[in-house]
């Protein structure tokens, strides 16, 4: 038999829906919920394309040319995005995570990331998932296991399904940045812009129509819990809404404009991150683990409708 290109799946059942996460990046595939998909995910024997449901650690989004310092020492990623001779996403998308803990409902995956040229630092993820009847929780926690300090990251890219037959223009969404940051041709931020009176001032909510969005957003509103929402949601009232906690302060949304026809404006990426692109060289919002230092956030996806 052949080997599947996202390796072993794990089925997580609650409440008559239904979570799949894949063993080759800990991604989550799929969720299903009330007879319909949530997420536009992927097929078990695809490749998760344009960062689907993938896990992005140690930094998530770009960083221009690859390059940045820490503590005195300058270091060059692999532009694992060379049209634009960016590094993206991260380090772990592609690699195999252990199964640590698994129930019908939940299951934790762990990857150990070795000192490498670019990133010569071993850090240990883990990724929690546990499904129940409020939705599905991901919390991810990173630990330092060298012995020096070390720059961290991390964000994941679910997309909301716009629902069948839709288009995200179809769509109703609500999300919570206050600030947006303006991107050149590159992806890389050039400056940060108040969404007030523009029409990235999404907290109120709008029909997305024709709205292109690939920008991360930051100042995020909060419930009384400090909870950030972003809900998508169709004309008949059902969708779906991503939360995410104090641990992700900014926010990337993408209307995938730039995906090929039948991806295109099928789904809404929704990217909760610990800070914002091109972060390991600008050091904003960078996390600085010391050895044997962890630190954990959370995030989540609620049923509509």
């Amino acid at each position: 038999m052949s080997v599947r290109p996202t390796g072993e799946q794990f089925p997580l059942s609650a409440a008559g829906a239904e979570v799949t996460v894949v063993e080759v990046g800990g991604g989550l595939r799929s969720y299903r919920a009330g007879g319909r998909e949530l997420l536009d995910g992927y097929g078990e024997r695809d490749l998760p394309d344009a960062g689907r449901g993938q896990l992005l650690a140690p930094w998530p989004n770009r960083i221009r040319d690859g390059r940045y310092s820490w503590d005195g020492e300058e270091h060059q990623l692999p532009l694992s995005e060379p049209a634009a001779a960016n590094a993206i996403h991260g380090l772990v998308r592609f690699v195999p995570w252990s199964v640590v803990a698994r129930s019908g409902d939940a299951v934790a995956l762990e990857c150990l990331l070795y000192p490498q040229p670019g990133y010569p630092f071993a850090l240990r993820l883990q990724v929690g998932y546990e499904l129940s009847a409020a939705g599905l929780r991901v919390s991810t926690t990173a630990t330092n296991e060298g012995d020096v300090p070390l720059p961290y990251g991390e964000g994941h890219h679910p997309y909301l399904a716009a629902g069948a037959d839709l288009l995200v223009d179809d769509c109703s969404l609500v999300a919570p940045g206050g600030t947006r940051l303006e991107t050149d041709e590159r992806g890389i931020p050039v400056g940060a812009v108040p969404v007030q009176g523009t029409p990235y001032d999404l907290r109120a909510g709008r029909v997305v129509g024709d709205l292109v969005i690939d920008h991360a957003f930051t100042d995020l509103e909060r419930d009384d819990d400090g909870l950030a929402w972003v809900r998508l949601t169709a004309p008949d009232g059902r969708g779906a809404a991503v939360w995410q906690d104090a641990g992700y302060p900014h926010l990337q949304l993408f209307t995938g404009d730039v995906l090929p026809g039948p991806r295109r404006r099928r789904g809404l990426a929704v990217e909760p991150m610990t800070c914002p692109p091109n972060a390991l060289q600008t050091g904003e919002g960078v996390r600085r683990l010391e050895p044997g230092e962890s630190t954990t956030a959370s995030w989540g996806i609620t049923p509509l409708g």
